[in-house]
């Protein structure tokens, strides 16, 4: 599965790299039968319904294995890669673990440290927890109205 994941994945950076070399595959998902491939992109100055459209129409051979849906990050953006957290240091994010760590699978806290490696959260409450990246399962930012209203990416 990782491996089919990761050939995905390589398919999709390639035919975007060539026309569409601002914009970055921040994420994507296959689920359901006939499978649905939905792709979340983003770009310097975000992403409007043109972009959308125009990256759908570019990925024929997507188009003829897949339903393909392509969509913004939105507001609770998905982090995967290093310099996805890189970029959300100081957010409030919310990490699901592939294991259990600590005894524990769901943490939640302001992302204090990223590198190649690992992140650190500061966990609500007390206390810190480092996770290994190979360890998470899905992560994303956790969107505060409050706090996060004039904040834009």
């Amino acid at each position: 599965m990782r491996e089919k994941r990761e050939q995905l994945e390589a398919e999709i950076e390639a035919g975007l790299a060539g026309p569409f070399s601002d914009v970055e595959l921040v994420d994507f998902e296959v689920r359901g039968q006939p499978p649905i491939l939905t792709l979340f992109i983003d770009r310097p100055g975000g992403v409007d319904l043109d972009l959308c459209t125009a990256v759908s129409q570019s990925l024929e051979e997507l188009r003829e294995r897949y339903a393909l849906e392509v969509s913004s990050p939105g507001l609770d953006r998905r982090l995967r890669k290093p310099q996805h957290f890189e970029a959300q240091l100081g957010r409030e994010i919310a990490v699901q673990t592939a294991r259990p760590i600590e005894g524990r699978r769901n943490f939640r806290g302001v992302l204090a440290a990223a590198d190649d490696q690992s992140i650190t959260l500061t966990l609500e409450g007390a206390g810190s927890a480092t996770l290994p990246l190979e360890a998470l399962g899905k992560a994303h930012v956790v969107y505060n109205h409050e706090t996060d209203g004039g904040h834009r990416e």
